[in-house]
C-alpha cells in the first residue's frame, strides 16, 4: 500500500553535488506540531495568494510551478506527525495530530476551491508558452485544471462552503476510525495458562506469546489480533475453541462490542458525507468521482471487472472449498465448517497434496539476509546500490535506515525500514514518501521513503527475526513501492513518484512480489540462518507448486473486498438497504468458503475504505487490476530472464522514473507494446 505523504526543502550537501535531507523523526515533539503547522498553513496561504493576485503576468513558474511548490513544507511537517502518530501512537502525539488535521482538510478544501486560483490557471492555460508546454507539463496543467473542477471549484459560494465543511468532517471522522482500530486491536489479549492449548501452533509463535506475557508482567501465553499472534492460531491451533474466539474477536474489532471502540456510527456517517460530496460536485456517486480520472473510468466499469473476475472464478471456488469439506471430513472434522475452521484445514490438505509445511521454511528466511538479497535483486534489475545508513536518526530502536546509490555513486534517495509490532501502531503494512528529489530543478535533493510494516519479531535479543513467505512477499511489495519513489526522475512534484491513478500505484508494487517465488531470485536470498544453505531442491519445487493451492478462495476474498466498497459508494442506500453492516455481512457472504456469524463486523476494522477520508475508497479494486496489470508485465522478464538488466531498465525507465508524467495506458503500452490481458493473470492462478 502506498501513501504519498510529503516532500521538504533543505538539508546538507552530499556526495556528488546531491542535497540529502536528514528527517528528524527522533527530534519531533508533540507539543511542537501545532504551532509548527499554524506558521506553514499560514506561509502556504500566503503563497497561494501571490499566485492568484489578479494582473500578473502568467508564466509556468509564477503559476503551476509555484502551486506546485506552495505547500512543500507544509506537507513535509503534515505528513511527519501523521507518520509519527501511527508508528508510535502516544497521547500526546495523537493530541497534536488530531488538533492539526481538522486545519489541513480545510486549507486544502479551500485551495481547490480558491476561485482566484482557478483563475489564475486558467488564465495561465491561455497563454502562448502553455501551448508549447512538454508532454509532461501538458499533462499537469490539465490534470490540475480537472482537479479544480472535479474538487468544486466552479461550485457556487454555498456549495463551497458545504464541501469545505464536508472535507473537515471527513478528515476528523476517518481519522478517529483508524485510531479506533488500533485501540480495538490493542485492548484484546487472551491469556492461555495451559501451554497444551496451543498444541499445533509453531514453537517460535509459542516462544513469542510466553515473550509478550512476560513483558506484561502476566504468567502464561499472551495472544493478540497482531498478525504475528493472530495468524499462527488460525492457521495452525488444534484447539477449535482458541480459533474461534480469535476470530471472532478480530471480526468484530472496533464495532461496539464488549467495552471497545465502536465504528459503525462513523462508517455510516463517512458514506453518507462521501456521496453528498459526489453529488454535490456532479457525480452519480462517490465511486464515480474516485475513478473520474483513473484507468477504469468509472465505478460500473470498476464493478463490471470485478464480477468478470468473480465469474471467471466461482466455478473453481466452489470446487475448492468442496474439496476442504471433503478432506476434513474425512480426517476427523464432524459438522460443516466454520470461519475459523478454513485456514487449519486448508493448512493440512495443503501439506498433505504437497508436502509442504510452510513454518518449515522460516530458517531461510531470516530477516537480515532477506533484505540483503533483496537488495541484490534491486541492483541487478536496476543498478541500484543500497547501503545501511548508520548515522540516520530514527524514531525507534526496531528501525533501520538505508541509502540508495546510483551507479555512478550518486546518492540517490534514503528510506527508513519498521517493521515489527507494536501495540500503538496501526497495523498492517505500508509505504510513505517524505521528500521528492526533482532532478534538474534549482535545488535537487534525495528521495525519501518509509517501508512500514508488522511481522514476526525476534523471539529475543540477538536472535534473528524469521519470516514466513507471506511476509517476505509483503517487505518485497513495500520494497516495489518504495522503489517507484526513490527511482522517480520526475521534475514536478506533483507527478513525482507514486503520485499516480491508484489502478496503477500497485503494479510496481504487486510485480517485485513475483520475485519471492522465482528458483534464480530464492537462491539469492532463502538460505538457512544457522547452515547458509538453500532451500532444498525437494522443498521448493513443492512450495512452488503449491503456490496457486487455493487461488480462487485467495482472489475471491480480494474480490469481496472490492464488490462490498464498490457497493457502498455505488449503490448502497440505508434507508432501502437496511443496516449498513447486515448489508455488507451479506454481500461478503457470496465470497466467504464459510457462513459467516451472525456479529461478523469486519467493516468496522476495514482502515483501506475509512481509515483515511479518500484511502481506497470505491478503490478497492486498483488491487486486482493491479494484479492483473503486473502478471502480464511480467512476462517480458520472464521471456528475457527473470533477473534481466535490459528489462529492468525498461521498466525503470518507462514505469518507475515517470511518475505521473503520462496517462498509465500510455506508460504500460510504452513498456509492454500493448494493452494489458487478464489472461496471463487467470494463467498464472491455475485457471
Amino acid at each position: 500500500m502506498a501513501q504519498t505523504k510529503s516532500s521538504a526543502r533543505g538539508g546538507e550537501n552530499g556526495a556528488l553535488g546531491t542535497v540529502r535531507v536528514p528527517v528528524p523523526f527522533d527530534e519531533v515533539r508533540a507539543e511542537d506540531i501545532v504551532p509548527a503547522v499554524d506558521l506553514l498553513l499560514a506561509q502556504a496561504e500566503a503563497r497561494l495568494a501571490a499566485i492568484g493576485t489578479r494582473g500578473a503576468q502568467r508564466t509556468f513558474k509564477n503559476t503551476l510551478g509555484a502551486l506546485d511548490r506552495a505547500t512543500i513544507e507544509l506537507d513535509y511537517a503534515a505528513g511527519l506527525a501523521g507518520h509519527l502518530e501511527s508508528v508510535l501512537g502516544t497521547a500526546e502525539l495523537r493530541e497534536a495530530y488530531n488538533a492539526i488535521v481538522p486545519k489541513v482538510s480545510a486549507f486544502y478544501s479551500k485551495m481547490l476551491l480558491s476561485e482566484p486560483l482557478y483563475t489564475a490557471l486558467r488564465e495561465y492555460a491561455q497563454t502562448d508558452e502553455a501551448e508549447t508546454l512538454d508532454a509532461g507539463a501538458a499533462r499537469f496543467l490539465s490534470k490540475t485544471l480537472a482537479d479544480f473542477r472535479r474538487n468544486g471549484a466552479e461550485l457556487d459560494a454555498k456549495g463551497k462552503a458545504r464541501l469545505a465543511e464536508i472535507d473537515v468532517a471527513l478528515g476528523e471522522l476517518t481519522l478517529k476510525f483508524a485510531q479506533n482500530v488500533v485501540d480495538a486491536t490493542a485492548a484484546f489479549e487472551l491469556l492461555v495458562d495451559d501451554g497444551a492449548r496451543l498444541s499445533g501452533i509453531p514453537a517460535g509463535a509459542i516462544a513469542a506469546a510466553q515473550k509478550s506475557a512476560r513483558e506484561k508482567g502476566k504468567k502464561g501465553y499472551r495472544l493478540t489480533l497482531q498478525a504475528p499472534s493472530y495468524g499462527p492460531v488460525m492457521t495452525f491451533a488444534d484447539d477449535r475453541a482458541l480459533r474461534e474466539t480469535l476470530y471472532k474477536a478480530h471480526v468484530t474489532r472496533a464495532s461496539g462490542a464488549g467495552a471497545a471502540p465502536d465504528n459503525r456510527g462513523i462508517l455510516r456517517d463517512v458514506l453518507v458525507l462521501r456521496q453528498e460530496k459526489a453529488r454535490l460536485l456532479g457525480f452519480s456517486h462517490f465511486a464515480d468521482l474516485v475513478t473520474d480520472d483513473r484507468m477504469v473510468k468509472s465505478g460500473r466499469d470498476a464493478f463490471a471487472f470485478v464480477t468478470m473476475l468473480r465469474d471467471k472464478l466461482v466455478e473453481h471456488f466452489e470446487r475448492e472449498n468442496a474439496a476442504l469439506e471433503d478432506f476434513a471430513k474425512k480426517h476427523g472434522h464432524v459438522g460443516k465448517l466454520e470461519p475459523w475452521d478454513i485456514s487449519y484445514w486448508a493448512e493440512k490438505e495443503r501439506r498433505a497434496l504437497y508436502d509442504f509445511d510452510e513454518e518449515t521454511l522460516r530458517p531461510y528466511f531470516p530477516l537480515d539476509r532477506v533484505t540483503q538479497g533483496l537488495f541484490e535483486i534491486a541492483k541487478s534489475l536496476y543498478g541500484v546500490r543500497i547501503e545501511r545508513d548508520e548515522g540516520a536518526r530514527v524514531w525507534h530502536d526496531d528501525v533501520t535506515a538505508w541509502s540508495a546509490h546510483d551507479e555512478s555513486g550518486k546518492r540517490i534517495g534514503a528510506f527508513y525500514m519498521d517493521l515489527f509490532p507494536r501495540e500503538t501502531k496501526r497495523d498492517g503494512a505500508w509505504m510513505g514518501s517524505f521528500v521528492d528529489r526533482l532532478p534538474g530543478t534549482e535545488l535537487e535533493l534525495e528521495n525519501v521513503a518509509v517501508v512500514v510494516a508488522n511481522m514476526t519479531p525476534p523471539r529475543g535479543p540477538g536472535q534473528p527475526a524469521l519470516l514466513n513467505h507471506r511476509e517476505v512477499e509483503t517487505l518485497f511489495h513495500e520494497f516495489g513501492h518504495m522503489m517507484h519513489h526513490v527511482l522517480s526522475e520526475v521534475p514536478i512534484r506533483s507527478q513525482a513518484g507514486t503520485r499516480v491513478v491508484s489502478d496503477f500505484v500497485e503494479l510496481p508494487s504487486m510485480i517485485m512480489e513475483n520475485w519471492c517465488w522465482e528458483p534464480e531470485a530464492l537462491d539469492r536470498f532463502a538460505c538457512h540462518v544457522e547452515t547458509g544453505e538453500p532451500i532444498p531442491a525437494d522443498i521448493k519445487e513443492r512450495m512452488l507448486s503449491a503456490r496457486t493451492y487455493r487461488a480462487a478462495n485467495a482472489l475471491m476474498r480480494q474480490l469481496g473486498f472490492s464488490t462490498v466498497d464498490l457497493l457502498l459508494h455505488t449503490s448502497f442506500d440505508g434507508d432501502v438497504d437496511g443496516d449498513v453492516m447486515a448489508f455488507a455481512r451479506a454481500t461478503f457472504a457470496r465470497f466467504s468458503p464459510a457462513e459467516l456469524p451472525a456479529d461478523y463486523a469486519m467493516l468496522a476494522g476495514f482502515s483501506h475504505l475509512f481509515g483515511s477520508a479518500y484511502g481506497y475508497a470505491a478503490g478497492y479494486y486498483s488491487y486486482q487490476w493491479s494484479e492483473m496489470l503486473e502478471a502480464d508485465a511480467f512476462r517480458q522478464f520472464r521471456q528475457s530472464g527473470i533477473l534481466s538488466r535490459e528489462v529492468g531498465e525498461r521498466f525503470r525507465h518507462e514505469i518507475l522514473a515517470r511518475g505521473d508524467t503520462a496517462d498509465p495506458a500510455v506508460l504500460y503500452r510504452s513498456f509492454l507494446g500493448r494493452d494489458p490481458d487478464v489472461g496471463a493473470l487467470l494463467k498464472r492462478l491455475g485457471f
